[in-house]
């Protein structure tokens, strides 16, 4: 390992980038209850204000994988519809296996310009976590509860009040519900070979019905469906750890755009529509485990400047006084202080660490478990 490399395992530089996203996000989330204020009056503007609000969160993330890790993304598309990635909203279908699969997404997102509103189908339980959580829930993500007789009515109103949005955004989901594991995967291919669907190798059955009503409601305001299938080069297992660690991964991923009218428009065709496509997306799989590659022509979209940008302004901003702060309190020499400082160095070290455990696959939802329901 050179130098660089052991310098971004260390965990202080770890505890750096944590205490500056806290502290951020703690003061970006006042801010944004601030322009509550602005919803009675000018809903738009709060909008548009709340987008470069919630960016300068959501950067900090993209930016530990694009330059602090260095991870490379490749895309294998059509040439023709990579000139509209980013100037059009979309439905964004992405397949659930790898612990950072969700930062790929919004690296997507990012390298297209359109990372600051975009929205995802989320856990309603994220909406009361700080920062991440009350971030969404000041730039209108969907929340659901996972089950459907109650999520129906606020989801559709939800994705309704989405037509009118002012900033181009992509709409991820990832139709699973959960991340892929091989105990998950027996239960929901039980549960196709119960219904009668072809079975999945690389996927769970999708779940159909949030997809549905996402179309559905969204339909001309979206312009197409990205159907976007991940994998890592040399059987790579990406983690947060790692990323947070500096190491580099080499992701690959196949955008199709598919335009939004030739999605079927009644929920059982178009429930059947996505079936299909999942079969599609395994037999992508299937061609990339056997020959390392994906259909179409692989281009590698450029990096922006502007998630280093934010980080490093907040980061001048909040660690000046930080380590101010520190030396004062070591060089006072009071025992007392010397040892509140210990315990905030030992509480900071679990958070951190409980921050990278909640994305490890192995403690995802309990989808599959045999004490569980299957609602496909």
């Amino acid at each position: 390992m050179d130098l660089v490399g052991l310098l971004k395992s260390q965990f202080l530089c770890h505890l750096v980038f944590c205490y500056v996203f806290i502290v951020s996000g703690l003061i970006i989330n006042a801010v944004q209850l601030c322009t509550l204020v602005l919803w009675p009056i000018n809903k738009q503007l709060f909008r548009k204000i709340n987008c470069r609000l919630s960016y300068c969160i959501s950067s900090q993330l993209v930016m530990l994988l694009e330059w602090w890790s260095g991870t490379e993304c490749t895309l294998y598309t059509d040439p023709r519809d990579y000139t509209k990635f980013g100037k059009e909203n979309a439905i964004v279908v992405l397949n659930h296996k790898f612990e950072i699969d969700f930062l790929c997404g919004w690296t997507l997102a990012e390298r297209f310009g359109v990372l600051a509103a975009s929205k995802v189908l989320a856990k309603k339980e994220l909406a009361c976590v700080p920062i991440i959580g009350w971030m969404w829930y000041f730039l209108e993500m969907v929340f659901c509860k996972r089950k459907w007789e109650e999520d129906r009515k606020t989801v559709l109103k939800s994705l309704l009040s989405l037509r009118d949005y002012p900033e181009k955004f992509f709409f991820l989901i990832h139709c699973e519900g959960t991340r892929f594991t091989e105990k998950k995967h027996q239960i929901s291919m039980r549960v196709a070979k119960a219904k009668g669907l072809p079975g999945l190798k690389y996927h769970l059955l999708p779940r159909t019905k949030g997809f549905a009503i996402t179309v559905r409601s969204l339909r001309n305001v979206v312009s197409a469906v990205y159907d976007c299938t991940l994998n890592f080069r040399n059987n790579e297992n990406p983690t947060l750890l790692g990323v947070l660690n500096g190491k580099k991964y080499h992701s690959d991923m196949y955008v199709r755009r598919i335009p939004l009218e030739d999605v079927p428009e009644d929920e059982d065709k178009c429930s059947a529509w996505l079936h299909t496509l999942y079969q599609e997306k395994d037999a992508f799989q299937e061609e990339y485990h056997r020959s390392g590659i994906f259909p179409e022509t692989p281009i590698v979209p450029p990096r922006r400047p502007w998630t280093l940008l934010n980080w490093l302004f907040w980061a001048s901003l909040l660690l000046c006084p930080f380590f101010r702060f520190v030396v004062n309190m070591v060089s006072s020499g009071s025992s007392l202080t010397l040892a509140s400082f210990v315990l905030v160095f030992f509480v900071a070290s679990v958070g951190v660490r409980w921050m990278i455990g909640v994305t490890e696959i192995d403690k995802g939802s309990t989808y599959g478990n045999a004490d569980s329901k299957q609602k496909p």
